[in-house]
């Protein structure tokens, strides 16, 4: 199928790509169909494309990749909608922004995804973990063209 996005054109897209957030994210509640996409330039970088927006494109990285101790804390009960046959099928993900100052990760709501059964769902972590964890210096790995 073919996706018309604001920030890539036009993109194909199989089917069985397309990653279902039940409730839809924070913010976005709208939004339940989603894809996630490579950056081309950065492997470190992925964007996770709206089916419903097409101007909606958020960019996400693993956490552990710059900051290694993030462990993520919910009630189990929170990952039920995701079927995952066992803790480790889950994949977390957080939505990486870019400001004047810094780019910052939301670490305190994490997306985790069941890549088998292409679910998602957007949760919030029950530890102390700050919504724009600033790094330090913008890592050569994460260049945004955000």
């Amino acid at each position: 199928m073919k996706l018309e996005t604001t920030r890539f054109g036009s993109v194909s897209v199989e089917t069985d790509d397309i990653l279902t957030f039940v409730g839809g994210m924070l913010g976005l509640e709208d939004c339940h169909h989603w894809v996630l996409l490579a950056d081309v330039r950065n492997t470190a970088l992925g964007w996770l494309q709206s089916i419903n927006r097409p101007e909606v494109a958020l960019a996400v990285v693993s956490p552990r990749r710059f900051v290694p101790e993030y462990q993520l804390r919910v009630p189990r009960e929170e990952l039920d909608p995701l079927r995952l046959g066992k803790i480790d099928d889950a994949h977390v993900l957080v939505i990486a922004s870019k400001n004047q100052q810094a780019i910052t990760l939301n670490l305190k709501a994490p997306l985790v995804i069941n890549l088998d059964r292409r679910l998602g769902r957007q949760v919030v972590h029950s530890g102390d973990q700050p919504l724009q964890h600033v790094l330090d210096s913008a890592p050569s790995a994460l260049k945004m063209s955000a």
